[in-house]
Protein backbone atom coordinates (compact mmCIF):
# COMPACT_ATOMS: atom_id res chain seq x y z
CA UNK A 1 0.00 0.00 0.00
CA UNK A 2 2.00 2.98 -1.32
CA UNK A 3 1.09 6.79 -0.55
CA UNK A 4 3.18 7.87 -3.31
CA UNK A 5 6.48 7.66 -5.44
CA UNK A 6 8.42 6.55 -1.99
CA UNK A 7 6.33 4.25 -0.08
CA UNK A 8 6.48 4.23 3.32
CA UNK A 9 7.87 1.69 5.93
CA UNK A 10 5.10 -0.51 7.36
CA UNK A 11 4.81 0.57 10.67
CA UNK A 12 4.80 4.21 9.87
CA UNK A 13 2.18 4.22 6.74
CA UNK A 14 0.06 2.18 9.75
CA UNK A 15 0.41 5.43 11.88
CA UNK A 16 -0.07 7.60 8.71
CA UNK A 17 -3.22 5.69 7.72
CA UNK A 18 -5.01 6.05 11.66
CA UNK A 19 -3.88 9.64 11.53
CA UNK A 20 -5.40 10.07 8.03
CA UNK A 21 -8.56 8.23 8.95
CA UNK A 22 -8.60 10.65 12.32
CA UNK A 23 -8.36 13.69 10.26
CA UNK A 24 -11.05 12.49 7.59
CA UNK A 25 -13.70 11.78 10.51
CA UNK A 26 -12.92 14.83 12.53
CA UNK A 27 -11.50 17.26 10.14
CA UNK A 28 -15.08 18.91 8.91
CA UNK A 29 -16.32 19.36 12.12
CA UNK A 30 -13.44 21.04 14.01
CA UNK A 31 -13.34 23.08 10.85
CA UNK A 32 -16.91 24.01 11.70
CA UNK A 33 -15.94 24.83 15.29
CA UNK A 34 -13.13 26.71 14.67
CA UNK A 35 -14.83 28.79 11.96
CA UNK A 36 -17.82 29.32 14.15
CA UNK A 37 -15.23 30.31 17.04
CA UNK A 38 -14.05 33.19 14.95
CA UNK A 39 -17.79 34.55 13.48
CA UNK A 40 -18.86 34.16 17.42
CA UNK A 41 -16.05 36.44 18.96
CA UNK A 42 -15.58 38.99 16.06
CA UNK A 43 -18.93 39.46 16.13
CA UNK A 44 -19.13 39.72 19.89
CA UNK A 45 -16.19 41.68 19.91
CA UNK A 46 -18.81 44.63 17.33
CA UNK A 47 -21.33 44.71 19.85
CA UNK A 48 -18.66 46.64 22.33
CA UNK A 49 -17.57 50.01 21.07
CA UNK A 50 -13.72 50.03 21.25
CA UNK A 51 -12.83 46.62 21.39
CA UNK A 52 -12.94 45.42 17.46
CA UNK A 53 -9.87 46.71 15.77
CA UNK A 54 -12.46 45.90 12.46
CA UNK A 55 -14.93 48.44 13.90
CA UNK A 56 -13.96 51.94 11.97
CA UNK A 57 -12.90 50.18 8.74
CA UNK A 58 -16.25 48.14 8.61
CA UNK A 59 -18.42 51.15 9.84
CA UNK A 60 -17.34 53.10 6.95
CA UNK A 61 -17.33 50.95 4.62
CA UNK A 62 -21.31 50.21 4.96
CA UNK A 63 -21.58 54.01 5.60
CA UNK A 64 -20.46 54.44 2.30
CA UNK A 65 -21.79 51.62 0.76
CA UNK A 66 -25.39 52.83 1.62
CA UNK A 67 -24.46 57.00 0.81
CA UNK A 68 -24.42 57.74 4.45
CA UNK A 69 -27.83 56.30 5.39
CA UNK A 70 -26.43 53.26 7.51
CA UNK A 71 -24.23 54.62 10.37
CA UNK A 72 -21.63 52.79 12.57
CA UNK A 73 -23.85 53.32 15.71
CA UNK A 74 -26.62 51.12 14.04
CA UNK A 75 -24.23 49.18 11.25
CA UNK A 76 -22.09 47.57 13.45
CA UNK A 77 -24.31 46.11 16.17
CA UNK A 78 -26.15 44.66 13.47
CA UNK A 79 -23.33 43.26 11.86
CA UNK A 80 -21.83 41.83 15.41
CA UNK A 81 -24.89 40.00 16.22
CA UNK A 82 -25.36 38.65 11.73
CA UNK A 83 -21.70 37.40 13.11
CA UNK A 84 -22.58 35.84 15.97
CA UNK A 85 -25.66 34.37 14.94
CA UNK A 86 -23.51 32.33 12.06
CA UNK A 87 -20.98 31.35 14.65
CA UNK A 88 -23.59 30.21 17.09
CA UNK A 89 -24.81 28.29 14.10
CA UNK A 90 -21.57 26.87 13.18
CA UNK A 91 -20.64 25.90 16.92
CA UNK A 92 -24.25 23.97 17.30
CA UNK A 93 -23.89 22.16 13.85
CA UNK A 94 -28.10 23.37 13.22
CA UNK A 95 -29.29 25.38 10.22
CA UNK A 96 -26.03 24.86 8.63
CA UNK A 97 -27.80 25.91 5.27
CA UNK A 98 -29.18 29.27 6.85
CA UNK A 99 -26.09 30.05 8.74
CA UNK A 100 -23.44 29.29 5.65
CA UNK A 101 -26.08 31.11 3.31
CA UNK A 102 -25.49 34.61 6.08
CA UNK A 103 -21.91 33.75 5.88
CA UNK A 104 -21.61 33.83 2.39
CA UNK A 105 -23.94 37.04 1.91
CA UNK A 106 -21.52 39.02 4.50
CA UNK A 107 -18.17 37.93 3.09
CA UNK A 108 -18.14 39.96 -0.15
CA UNK A 109 -19.49 42.98 1.93
CA UNK A 110 -15.72 42.16 4.17
CA UNK A 111 -13.34 42.35 0.57
CA UNK A 112 -15.00 45.81 0.15
CA UNK A 113 -12.45 48.08 1.91
CA UNK A 114 -10.12 46.20 -0.02
CA UNK A 115 -10.81 48.25 -2.57
CA UNK A 116 -12.83 51.50 -1.35
CA UNK A 117 -10.20 51.95 1.03
CA UNK A 118 -6.77 51.18 -0.44
CA UNK A 119 -5.11 53.64 1.18
CA UNK A 120 -5.75 51.85 4.48
CA UNK A 121 -5.21 48.11 3.63
CA UNK A 122 -2.29 48.50 1.68
CA UNK A 123 1.17 50.21 2.19
CA UNK A 124 1.19 49.47 -1.48
CA UNK A 125 -1.34 48.54 -3.87
CA UNK A 126 -1.85 45.36 -4.34
CA UNK A 127 0.66 43.81 -3.16
CA UNK A 128 1.41 45.10 0.02
CA UNK A 129 -1.23 44.74 2.90
CA UNK A 130 -1.32 46.73 6.11
CA UNK A 131 -2.23 44.85 9.41
CA UNK A 132 -5.85 45.86 8.33
CA UNK A 133 -5.57 44.05 4.64
CA UNK A 134 -3.98 41.00 5.99
CA UNK A 135 -7.27 40.81 8.57
CA UNK A 136 -9.85 40.96 5.44
CA UNK A 137 -7.14 38.99 3.29
CA UNK A 138 -7.52 36.32 5.83
CA UNK A 139 -11.26 35.74 4.95
CA UNK A 140 -10.63 33.73 1.99
CA UNK A 141 -9.25 31.01 4.30
CA UNK A 142 -12.99 31.40 5.93
CA UNK A 143 -14.54 31.33 3.02
CA UNK A 144 -12.45 28.18 1.57
CA UNK A 145 -13.37 26.23 5.11
CA UNK A 146 -16.92 27.41 4.75
CA UNK A 147 -17.23 25.70 1.57
CA UNK A 148 -15.76 22.76 2.56
CA UNK A 149 -18.21 22.50 5.68
CA UNK A 150 -20.75 23.50 3.09
CA UNK A 151 -19.85 20.62 0.93
CA UNK A 152 -21.37 18.16 4.22
CA UNK A 153 -24.98 19.63 4.14
CA UNK A 154 -26.52 16.93 2.29
CA UNK A 155 -24.18 14.39 3.51
CA UNK A 156 -20.83 15.00 1.97
CA UNK A 157 -18.28 13.43 4.29
CA UNK A 158 -14.31 13.06 3.93
CA UNK A 159 -13.14 9.83 3.33
CA UNK A 160 -9.24 9.03 3.82
CA UNK A 161 -9.05 6.30 0.84
CA UNK A 162 -6.62 5.80 -1.25
CA UNK A 163 -6.71 7.54 -4.67
CA UNK A 164 -6.55 4.65 -7.37
CA UNK A 165 -4.70 6.09 -9.99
Amino acid sequence: MSTGPHPLPAPIDRIDDRITRWMAAHGVTLTRIALGIVFFWFGALKLFPGLSPAEGLAGRTIAMMTSGHVQPTLSLPVLGIWECLIGLGLLTGKALRTTLLLLFLQMPGTMLPLVMFPAETFTRFPYAPTLEGQYIIKNVVLIAAAIVVGATVRGGRLVAERSRR
